[in-house]
């Protein structure tokens, strides 16, 4: 970030964890691997030296809570997905904590960006972004944005698929999916990070 000749921009991603963790849970499967690979990175990071502050909320399925037994075979997708989650929040509140502190060097290349203000407003956030940029809107540029974000259907069981929809559905599908002890699992392990990205 500091080297001259790169002029390297950082543009950060955040979706609320609420709808990642119901996209996660309809693709576990697809995600076994990743998740178990992840939750690995925290104990390899553990094993190195504890983290300061750092809650255990591990987010476990219904019907594990309190138990300290392994996870049944059924619910052993969804054990490792919650504790993929939450390491990805320890990582999101970690990186939010170094850009509020950033040195002013590093806050004038580092932006974030919600998922749901660029589905909200996607002409706005991606003139932000190319602003930020420093690059020009070519207006096929913005016309694609549009059409990603405002297609004419949404498919809610298809979570990764890349394709035209109405993005805007997506954003709030989690409501009507995640049980309420699954929302609170969430909010408890992702809390901070959720705060200060204002969830």
């Amino acid at each position: 970030l500091r080297e001259p000749g790169l002029n390297l921009r950082v543009v950060q991603l955040f979706r609320d964890p609420r709808a990642v963790h119901n996209s996660r849970l309809k693709a576990r499967q697809a995600l076994l691997r990743e998740s178990v690979q992840v939750l690995r990175s925290r104990h390899r990071a553990e094993a190195r030296g504890p983290a300061r502050h750092q809650q255990q909320h591990l987010l476990l399925p219904p019907g594990l809570l309190g138990g300290g037994r392994p996870p049944q075979p059924q619910h052993r997708a969804e054990f490792f997905l919650g504790g993929a989650l939450e390491v990805i929040c320890q990582s999101w509140l970690r990186d939010l904590l170094l850009a509020r502190r950033a040195p002013d060097w590093l806050r004038r290349r580092y932006t974030q960006l919600r998922y749901e203000d660029l589905v909200r407003e996607p002409r706005a956030e991606l003139r932000r972004l190319l602003r930020f940029a420093g690059l020009t809107v070519p207006p096929a540029l913005e016309d694609f944005v549009v059409n990603m974000t405002r297609g004419a259907a949404y498919s809610s069981d298809r979570p990764f698929l890349i394709s035209a929809r109405d993005a805007r559905e997506a954003v709030h599908a989690w409501r009507e999916r995640l049980s309420r002890q699954q929302v609170r699992q969430v909010e408890a392990a992702c809390g901070e990070a959720m705060s200060i990205l204002a969830y």
